[in-house]
């Protein structure tokens, strides 16, 4: 049987990446939103971009939900879904960075593994990991969704922090702490960050 990839062939592109860099003015980048279900990944994203955008700067927010109603709607929530999930949106994610674009991405991504092979998939300082930090006993009184009450009655399996495991990130490039600070806190911080990495500015 043929191998699937062996007559593939990459196209160079006549506009090359750094073409797309020096037209946008930014320094494209993966900022890998991970945390607990419930510690803030998709509100804080949600709220970067927002600012981002305000201050002219070009980018594009994957979101773990709504990644599923699409590209990964084939896939569940056992271990080598999950690991397959991150896969797909870390093959997405380098094209958008390719792009010259600033690419937030909020999953739980709970294996160590699974966020380095998406750190290795871009070049070097090209992917921010962003450890949203929260308790657990936080997340689950905030659950958003109902989630962790489900899991607690054993309707759903293989949730990430009852029982299914977390692996915090060791070394982030960043941890932002939902648990003490308030959303406008911790988009300033990030953004304070960004701007500090010489990514964005806050004058576009």
């Amino acid at each position: 049987m043929m191998d699937k990839s062996s007559n593939v062939v990459w196209h160079m592109h006549q506009v090359t990446h750094a073409d797309r860099v020096r037209q946008m003015g930014q320094k494209p980048c993966i900022l890998w939103f991970t945390g607990l279900s419930g510690s803030g990944k998709s509100t804080l994203a949600n709220a970067l971009e927002g600012e981002l955008f305000r201050f002219g700067h070009h980018s594009y927010l994957l979101d773990g939900d709504n990644v599923r109603h699409g590209l990964n709607k084939d896939l569940g929530f056992s271990d080598a879904d999950r690991v397959e999930n991150i896969r797909r949106i870390g093959e997405v994610a380098k094209l958008f960075v390719d792009a010259g674009l600033i690419v937030l991405t909020a999953f739980i991504s709970p294996f160590r593994s699974d966020r380095d092979l998406v750190r290795n998939l871009v070049g070097e300082g090209q992917f921010i990991e962003v450890h949203v930090k929260a308790p657990l006993e936080v997340c689950e009184s905030r659950d958003p969704k109902g989630l962790y009450r489900k899991a607690r009655a054993g309707e759903i399996k293989h949730f990430t922090g009852i029982d299914s495991p977390y692996e915090a990130p060791e070394q982030p490039e960043i941890v932002i702490d939902t648990g003490a600070d308030d959303l406008e806190t911790c988009t300033g911080q990030l953004l304070d960050f960004l701007v500090a990495r010489g990514a964005v500015s806050r004058g576009g």
